[in-house]
């Protein structure tokens, strides 16, 4: 979870094969969210990154010291999309079923990014805290950037 974009258009991105999920590594509740789409996302949409690695360091903007401040981004070929649009457009891109959730969109972001931040302020508390950032398994590492 990173820095918020105030009510902003995403950001252009640099050239990249693949949309990334950033995600707080140490997080319970981001970690089963990461778990979550490598189960449903059967066509590998999606590369995944840790907001404490080095990928983040080079193609995001700095985190905020406060972790409670950052939210999940999505980086792709029309750029960086965060908190509760990270979400929505995840879902679109999955299509089918997920599909139905991306239509919260048209939810004003006034009210969607307000519901978010509580849950990224309160993530650590009600989802627990790991010591490390998620160490992918052979399996799922070619889908993670470091």
């Amino acid at each position: 979870m990173i820095a918020t974009i105030q009510e902003s258009p995403p950001v252009a991105a640099p050239a990249i094969d693949k949309p990334i999920v950033f995600f707080d590594g140490v997080c319970g509740m981001c970690n089963g969210v990461v778990d979550m789409l490598l189960k449903i996302d059967r066509k590998q949409l999606f590369l995944f990154a840790p907001l404490q690695g080095e990928t983040a360091a080079r193609m995001l903007p700095p985190l905020p010291e406060n972790p409670e401040q950052w939210s999940m981004i999505l980086l792709d070929e029309k750029g960086m999309h965060d908190q509760s649009d990270a979400s929505l457009e995840i879902y679109r891109r999955l299509g089918g079923i997920w599909w139905f959730l991306s239509l919260v969109r048209f939810v004003p972001r006034f009210i969607r990014n307000p519901a978010y931040r509580v849950i990224a302020r309160n993530r650590y508390r009600w989802f627990g805290k790991k010591e490390q950032c998620r160490i992918p398994t052979p399996e799922e590492r070619a889908r993670f950037l470091p």
